[in-house]
């Protein structure tokens, strides 16, 4: 994710914006070992980067909303 942000130009110069909020520590730590990272710092950077970039399947999920192919049949089960 990370290196996402760092090519969409979020993670230039210099990092002096200070954020600071209290979380539970279960939440750190569950968020920590599921994102493979020791550091809170890091572990902010990650949610924020998460946050700032759009995700790509619910983009195309609602531009692609209400639409089926000409060739679906869609089962309703109700015969």
């Amino acid at each position: 994710m990370l290196e996402e942000a760092r090519q969409a130009g979020l993670l230039d110069g210099e990092t002096s914006e200070h954020v600071s909020f209290r979380v539970p520590p279960a939440l750190a730590d569950a968020a920590k070992r599921e994102a493979g990272i020791t550091s809170t710092t890091e572990l902010g950077m990650v949610a924020l980067a998460l946050l700032a970039q759009s995700d790509p399947v619910a983009d195309f999920l609602g531009r692609t909303a209400g639409r089926l192919g000409a060739d679906h049949d869609l089962d309703t089960g109700l015969h």
